[in-house]
């Protein structure tokens, strides 16, 4: 959860200035800073698509979001509770739930496999109690799963990781989805929303629009040095492009 800023505060508004200083007023490219940009919804690229939806609970949500959200074919990505009774958990109130990440994606360019593969590579399953520095039980590790494929293709994964464990004990559980509850709007897209710059590239869109935003999921893992190096160095350049330019809305990725 700690780890050193891409682009400290300084640079944040070094950039920023620059950008502003280039602004240009072009109605139809709807460019309005420090205004919102109209942004086409995910859901309504992908309104004609049948998307899946994978939950998963490993470690802390903040991060495990953006583990998440630069793969290729993931729509969008949500923080929220589940594997608990309690109704309604808020972040102060968890009861027994755990935090996790729910993953909406195209199963036509990546499938449910891949997105196991990413679970167990970015947390240590041996762990019971907490990740790391995160202490508690809702920390623990969990594979939330939606009908029979899931649970075979989950317990198939978890036989293979401690196949490579060998004498250490996996501790993940594989569960029935019951519910999915939402995380309060602070908590989504944390690893951004610690970047005012990127937010501004993305012309501070409402946090309903956020959430459903998938650049706003790849520039949460660009934040948190979580995507690919290819993919992170694409975004790099496109940032340099726009600086460069004077061109203060970031659209795609």
């Amino acid at each position: 959860m700690y780890r050193r800023e891409r682009i400290d505060v300084l640079s944040c508004r070094v950039l920023l200035i620059l950008v502003l200083s280039f602004l240009i007023a072009d109605e139809a490219l709807s460019i309005r800073l420090p205004e919102r940009i109209t942004e086409i919804p995910a859901r309504e690229h992908y309104s004609n698509q049948p998307l899946k939806t994978a939950v998963f609970a490993l470690g802390s949500f903040w991060r495990s979001e953006a583990v998440y959200g630069c793969l290729n074919g993931v729509v969008r990505t949500t923080v929220g509770y589940a594997g608990g009774s309690k109704a309604n958990p808020e972040y102060r109130s968890l009861g027994d739930h755990a935090e996790c990440v729910q993953i909406e994606y195209d199963p036509r360019v990546i499938s449910y496999r891949p997105l196991l593969e990413v679970f167990w590579s970015n947390h240590d399953s041996r762990q019971v109690f907490g990740q790391g520095p995160d202490v508690g039980s809702q920390y623990r590790s969990i594979i939330f799963t939606n009908g029979t494929d899931e649970s075979r293709l989950a317990a198939i994964s978890k036989e293979r990781e401690q196949t490579k464990l060998k004498s250490s004990i996996v501790t993940t559980q594989i569960q029935p989805l019951e519910a999915f509850y939402p995380a309060e709007p602070e908590h989504q897209k944390f690893e951004l929303k610690r970047h005012p710059f990127l937010l501004q590239l993305i012309g501070n869109l409402p946090e309903e629009e956020l959430e459903l935003s998938s650049l706003a999921a790849k520039l949460n893992s660009f934040a948190a040095e979580l995507c690919p190096p290819k993919v992170q160095r694409q975004i790099d350049a496109k940032i340099s492009d726009i600086v460069r330019k004077g061109w203060p809305a970031l659209r795609e990725i």
